[in-house]
């Protein structure tokens, strides 16, 4: 059995093929979308979030929105850019949109990409400190997170407050208990996902990772998985950890797939520099009939060695459209590999 959620990073533009023209469209489509997607059996709803850019930028009120409208799916991010956050606000809202969802949020966190403006996160109020990096200082504010989540009382009260208030120090509120279990780490190497792992979070591996061996990327997301696992055994934790993993996969069944898609059916591995440090290795995409993905997906190690699969979608193409390629996998695709 394996977890199937769907992962989108909230395009809108006006152009003329665009089923998302605005972000009020993007809002409500993504509502639609889960609603949709629960009703035909995915397991999760996740964003993608990108500041200064048409994209997700605010995921709590659209998380929670879901939420409201929603009973069974999992809701979540992969993943909130820590560089812009302060720890916490975030908790309020964190702790908020998990409980109008009744504990169903999945919250991925990481250092962020390459953003739309340069060092974005100055413009937000934020800034490493001195011999520190954007990095260190999204770990941080990382840390600061998940240690507040464990809702124990830190701030001194007002010995003459409006209200009263409970013995002791105090938390921030709303604590949404059991979140603390439920937050995720996107990473891009094994040292990184190392340091997750002993922090306690979740493991998120996506599409772009840096090319620490030279190998394809689903051999080097599994070598990665073992050292995550490996390092959460050696911390201690006493629950089992989650893994997911992202991929662009598509069932070509009908001929408006075979138009979008079809030219995906060869696609590789690519490898390129992200900033002037950093070389990558970008994800292909899988694309064919249902028979054929079955032998493809079997030969991905990573997909195979995660617990659960985030398959991306492009939300430019609309509600129905997206449904439909969500069905392609859970019906036709996730049985025959023994995932359903």
């Amino acid at each position: 059995m394996k977890k199937i959620g769907f992962l989108s990073f909230g395009h809108w533009s006006a152009g003329a093929h665009s089923e998302t023209r605005s972000a009020a469209d993007f809002l409500h489509q993504s509502i639609d979308l889960a609603i949709a997607a629960e009703e035909l059996g995915v397991d999760g709803a996740y964003f993608r979030v990108h500041h200064f850019a048409r994209q997700a930028g605010s995921p709590f009120p659209l998380l929670a929105a879901i939420g409201a409208r929603t009973s069974k799916i999992e809701i979540g991010t992969g993943v909130i850019d820590m560089r812009y956050e302060n720890p916490l606000y975030m908790i309020e809202n964190a702790g908020a949109a998990d409980l109008i969802s009744g504990g169903r949020l999945q919250l991925g966190l990481s250092r962020g990409s390459p953003e739309q403006v340069i060092d974005g996160w100055r413009y937000f109020g934020y800034a490493p400190g001195e011999g520190e990096t954007d990095a260190d200082m999204a770990r941080q504010h990382t840390e600061v997170f998940l240690k507040l989540l464990d809702g124990e009382g830190f701030a001194q009260p007002n010995p003459r407050p409006m209200f009263a208030n409970p013995p002791g120090l105090l938390r921030l509120e709303p604590h949404s208990e059991g979140l603390r279990d439920r937050i995720w780490w996107g990473s891009g190497s094994n040292a990184t996902s190392v340091w997750a792992a002993k922090l306690g979070m979740n493991l998120q591996s996506s599409t772009l990772k840096d090319d620490e061996t030279g190998e394809p990327l689903h051999v080097q997301q599994r070598k990665q998985i073992e050292a995550y696992r490996e390092a959460w055994t050696e911390a201690g934790h006493e629950r089992e950890p989650r893994v997911s993993v992202s991929r662009s996969i598509f069932a070509l069944t009908n001929d408006t797939d075979r138009a979008y898609f079809g030219r995906d059916r060869h696609s590789r591995d690519q490898v390129g520099m992200i900033d002037e440090n950093t070389r990558a290795i970008f994800g292909r995409s899988y694309a064919g009939e249902p028979d054929e993905l079955v032998r493809q997906l079997k030969e991905d190690e990573a997909i195979q060695a995660a617990d659960t699969l985030l398959l991306t979608v492009p939300n430019q193409l609309g509600v129905d459209y997206n449904a439909h390629v969500l069905e392609n996998i859970v019906k036709h695709v996730a049985p025959e590999l023994g995932w359903r």
